[in-house]
């Protein structure tokens, strides 16, 4: 347990812990994401569009709690701060699922792309925004 002490406080100094997190979170997130969105279309039979919100949802629950204690260690002083990130959280992960749908819609059915690699395209842009999202406006204000 001390290395890894180490090996964080190392990385905060150098500033690459958190982008680091958030990519190893991000990533399981992605995974989350296509696994639901692939159970949903082909265990399923559902809609692509359909399977992309529900994929979207299971993975937001996962990105908000990994996110928080993970990636940006946000403390909350009461239930009032824990329900304001939460509500932007999920007020900026509606504004990236809009950016989703909208990359799947035009990968899928303006250029038609097959639906597996528009989705790991769209998924590259999602957590990219989610990212800044993330850090600047939904848990800048609560990190230790």
């Amino acid at each position: 347990m001390q290395k890894y002490d180490e090996l964080k406080q190392l990385l905060k100094e150098k500033k690459m812990w958190e982008p680091l997190t958030y990519l190893f979170f991000g990533g399981l997130t992605t995974v989350v994401n296509i696994v639901v969105y692939l159970l949903c279309r082909n265990f399923f039979g559902l809609y692509y569009q359909l399977a992309n919100v529900i994929s979207w949802a299971v993975s937001v629950l996962f990105a908000y709690f990994t996110n928080k204690i993970w990636v940006f260690e946000a403390k909350n002083t009461n239930r009032q701060e824990a329900w304001t990130s939460f509500a932007k959280f999920i007020f900026f992960r509606v504004l990236s699922l809009g950016l989703d749908m909208l990359c799947m819609y035009i990968m899928i059915s303006v250029l038609t792309t097959g639906d597996f690699l528009a989705k790991i395209v769209t998924q590259i842009v999602v957590v990219l925004a989610n990212y800044l999202f993330s850090k600047f406006w939904v848990f800048g204000d609560n990190r230790q």
